[in-house]
């Protein structure tokens, strides 16, 4: 936080394939902090087609970009391919040298530990990425949301709106949280309680398993 109060840089990362709700989910909260920019970031401006083919633009550049606060890397069938991108692990890493907070959503996560960051540290990842975020010596936790010093990480998906919710609580306190949580009527009631391998039923949690083939 800057020492001028919540005058905050919030950068998403946007990369081809990402999943959009692990994007968009905590940009919807964290873009409602009282003067937070956010900016979404990619190697250029310009259109990113995202998993499904849903094009979010990015707004500026690595190069560009002011230093940030926070920065959240979402996950998404693209991860993959990016493992071995330079530019953006050099920038993964800067950001975690400088930044308040480094964050993760899904297999976000294993961005996060190619780049070394996470080394030693709990994470949290989707549930079908947890055996290879391990392999990069990183403490995996079953947990929806995991913070480490000043990294937060979080399960699949929707899980990046509730690290989101918190992260909003510790960088401009209960009562902003509370206020964004009611603005976008965040009160989940799933029709089936089916949104975790703990819960769901076992065939369900094999068949995802037989068919999960990114993460490996």
């Amino acid at each position: 936080m800057r020492d001028n109060g919540l005058d905050l840089d919030i950068g998403f990362l946007v990369y081809p394939r990402h999943t959009p709700l692990d994007l968009i989910g905590p940009w919807e909260v964290l873009s409602r902090i009282p003067d937070a920019r956010t900016h979404l970031i990619w190697t250029r401006p310009g259109p990113v087609q995202a998993e499904g083919g849903i094009e979010i633009s990015a707004t500026v550049s690595f190069a560009d970009a002011p230093p940030l606060d926070v920065l959240l890397v979402p996950g998404g069938p693209g991860q993959l391919s990016l493992m071995k991108h330079t530019l953006l692990m050099d920038y993964i890493r800067s950001c975690a040298r400088d930044a308040l907070w480094v964050c993760s959503v899904c297999t976000g996560a294993l961005l996060l530990a190619q780049a070394g960051v996470l080394r030693g540290r709990r994470a949290s990842t989707h549930w079908l990425a947890r055996e290879a975020l391990s392999s990069f010596g990183v403490e995996v936790s079953d947990q929806r949301v995991c913070f480490d010093g000043k990294f937060a990480t979080s399960a699949g998906v929707s899980a990046g709106i509730d690290l989101a919710l918190e992260l909003a609580r510790r960088l401009a306190g209960d009562e902003v949280a509370r206020e964004i949580q009611l603005q976008i009527e965040y009160d989940p009631a799933p029709p089936l309680q089916c949104g975790s391998p703990r819960c769901a039923p076992a065939e369900v949690v094999d068949r995802l398993r037989q068919r999960a083939r990114r993460y490996r």
